[in-house]
């Protein structure tokens, strides 16, 4: 009997959603003949003890999730996610220049550092990415620290914000669409597909407004009412990262899809898995074949 650990911390347990599919996830491990249990940070010298484990807590590099993935990596413990893709994944001036690198369609997209913040610098973003254009500060995720701006000034004041926190600022061709697609991908091979819809009252799939906070509708997809090119690219994107878990947010207008986002810690608690009821089957039979 292998044993699976699944680390978490109690923000993670105290959301109904997320609670739900974790205990789901370690049914499903236990049905197919493994122990699995939820290890917390103040578990994490057990981690060595596992077999293989599966994170499902935030994963930036200055999170304790990151120092599990470490220690799961060094002992040689197959893990999700693993180190790599936190760290490109964490930092968008990281992840873009993958995609690049591996030509991969996105937004066009442009790095600017502060002394590239000059009017006829801007000037030329505006000439050239058109109207209006995004702004995202590069540590930033659940779409926070990602502006819509429209004119010189207010690019300006959201790009001097962004500055503070980072050396570097990405900007983006601005794509419109109503949804986007997130497709998941595990080990190279396509796990699940939805739709996030964005709320009217945003750009984004999850944003603060008026002090509330406004989430995407989530729309589980089959494979075979996906467009063929919008999984290929997922696919693609995910494999330009590494060979982990991904969540990869495509959007496709006018049959142009492009990636906005490969996200190394995807949500599969909102419905994402509606259709494909063998998503946590296969995160375990891949990290313990591993």
């Amino acid at each position: 009997m292998s044993r699976l650990g699944i680390f978490v911390d109690r923000k993670t347990m105290s959301n109904a959603e997320q609670l739900t599919a974790l205990i789901r996830c370690r049914d499903v491990a236990e049905n197919m003949g493994h122990n699995a249990e939820f290890l917390f940070p103040v578990d994490i010298n057990r981690i060595p003890h596992m077999d293989a484990l599966f994170i499902r807590t935030r994963t930036d590099p200055m999170n304790i999730a990151y120092v599990a993935a470490q220690m799961a990596a060094f002992h040689g413990i197959p893990v999700i996610d693993d180190p790599g893709s936190i760290r490109v994944c964490s930092d968008k001036i990281n992840m873009y220049s993958h995609l690049i690198k591996k030509q991969v369609s996105i937004p066009r997209t442009v790095f600017l550092s502060k002394h590239d913040l000059t009017e006829k610098c801007v000037t030329r973003l505006f000439d050239t990415l058109g109207t209006p254009l995004i702004l995202k500060e590069p540590s930033t995720s659940f779409s926070l620290r990602v502006e819509k701006v429209c004119d010189m000034d207010t690019f300006f004041h959201v790009a001097r914000r962004f500055i503070k926190l980072s050396d570097w600022i990405v900007v983006q061709q601005y794509v419109e669409s109503t949804y986007d697609w997130r497709i998941g991908v595990l080990g190279g091979r396509l796990l699940y597909v939805c739709k996030y819809t964005i709320p009217q009252e945003t750009f984004k799939i999850q944003a603060s407004v008026n002090g509330h906070i406004v989430y995407c509708g989530v729309q589980s997809v089959p494979e075979h009412d996906v467009p063929p090119h919008v999984i290929a690219l997922g696919i693609d994107a995910a494999n330009a990262i590494g060979n982990g878990l991904y969540g990869v947010d495509i959007k496709n207008s006018n049959g142009d899809a492009c990636v906005i986002e490969v996200n190394d810690n995807p949500s599969i608690e909102s419905g994402e898995d509606n259709c494909y009821p063998e998503v946590f089957g296969q995160i375990v039979t891949h990290l313990l074949k591993a």
